[in-house]
């Protein structure tokens, strides 16, 4: 069986640097910090007070009021992306057949927000079950996906998956494996996530797993620094139009660069640390490029999952050189969360489009924030800090590991 190669067609993103693939992009480049103080919520008795929240978000520019009305915020940023990537793509439905298209969406944390709200709203009124009735279908995380195809009309594979901080690239390499194996011909795929609640902050914060820096959040989130104290929480969503080469091409889609490899492994270790040798990523970085038939040596750009945790930046680190050398010559890494927070079950998919957004504009967006490096790190890993830098970019691997020992490697190459 001979098979298909995989193209990225549509992008789309709301995040807290842009509600729009080119403001997000935009604001990427610049260096611009998302992290502010908390607003959606009075922060002021947490540890952490502080997130990059998503500003000025206008859900009716892409959804219908019933549809806001139904949908958690985690659906709505969803449907927001999916809108954008779908238009950007030019896909016609009136000459696909709906079985051809599906969706795959990732999400790590569901409907967190209803959630919340109705276990509140039953707690203070002495318990009277007077639930919302869209409380289930509003909180279980394929809600997402279910919506995505009711608004388009998509009537091919359809769920979601769920692997903790490495959910959006896992949902990317399902949706690259099923048109490979001739399965459909199109994806809408990705991943969002809303949690900015006070249970996820107030979660995460006893983990201390969250910077403290309240003083100054626009400088909390500093991967492989010295003085790196946690991440920072992030929100939104991305998403990826996936297309069987053949078919964009017989239509005459604008193609921005082909999915060549992805892979998934798993520490089996600990529940929330990484190995602390990198073994599990390390594998999932080889199997990815051996399935894309790329030399480690070849790659230009990585965008690492470093999420400014004092362990799991270095175990990254320890990883990336097990596969590339202690100084590899042309590789060129950057950690954007150090920007956008932590996105959690959106962050591969979000920065898959920043992989894919340095293919295409030839330009490698910065890590802020990191002024001295750590010492445990190699200073010969060529780490791009402060400015964003103007490269050719052939190939680029995006990192994502999540919490269970999730490993997701997905590799992008220019057409």
């Amino acid at each position: 069986m001979n098979e298909k190669r995989v193209v990225i067609t549509g992008l789309g993103a709301v995040t807290p640097l842009g509600n729009s693939v080119e403001e997000f992009w935009n604001n990427a480049i610049l260096g611009q910090s998302g992290a502010s103080k908390i607003t959606k919520f009075d922060p002021s008795l947490f540890k952490t007070q502080f997130a990059c929240e998503i500003n000025d978000f206008e859900p009716q520019k892409y959804l219908e009021r019933n549809e806001i009305r139904k949908s958690d915020l985690f659906t709505q940023y969803a449907l927001y992306a999916a809108s954008e990537a779908f238009e950007d793509s030019g896909i016609d439905m009136d000459k696909i057949s709906p079985f051809d298209v599906g969706v795959i969406w990732g999400t790590g944390q569901g409907g967190m927000n209803t959630f919340e709200n109705e276990v509140k709203e039953y707690a203070l009124n002495n318990k009277n079950p007077r639930f919302n009735p869209f409380f289930v279908p509003k909180l279980i995380a394929n809600m997402a996906s279910g919506m995505i195809s009711m608004k388009f009309n998509l009537m091919g594979i359809n769920y979601t998956t769920v692997s903790a901080c490495a959910t959006s690239n896992s949902a990317i390499m399902d949706a690259y494996n099923y048109i490979k194996l001739g399965k459909a011909k199109i994806f809408v795929t990705g991943g969002s996530e809303a949690p900015i609640t006070e249970a996820s902050i107030g979660g995460f914060s006893s983990m201390k797993a969250m910077s403290k820096r309240n003083d100054h959040p626009e400088i909390a989130s500093r991967p492989f620094d010295k003085e790196r104290d946690g991440f920072v929480m992030g929100e939104g969503a991305g998403a990826v139009i996936l297309e069987d080469f053949e078919h964009a091409k017989q239509r005459g889609a604008k193609i921005y660069a082909e999915v060549v490899g992805a892979s998934m492994t798993a520490d089996a270790y600990h529940m929330t640390a990484t190995h602390p040798d990198g073994l599990g990523a390390a594998k999932a970085m080889e199997l990815a490029l051996q399935e894309a038939q790329i030399n480690p040596q070849e790659v230009d750009y990585l965008n690492t999952h470093a999420t400014s945790t004092p362990v799991g930046d270095l175990s990254e680190v320890k990883a990336i050189s097990k596969v590339y050398g202690s100084a590899p010559e042309n590789l060129v890494l950057s950690a954007t969360k150090s920007m956008t927070g932590h996105l959690l079950g959106a962050a591969g998919a979000i920065e898959s489009i920043l992989c894919i957004k340095a293919i295409t504009d030839g330009v490698i967006p910065p890590t802020i924030n990191t002024d001295h490096i750590s010492d445990e790190i190699p200073q010969s890993l060529n780490i791009i800090t402060q400015k964003a830098i103007s490269k050719n970019i052939e190939i680029a691997m995006n990192n994502t590991f999540g919490f269970g020992g999730h490993n997701a490697i997905t590799v992008f190459k220019k057409m």
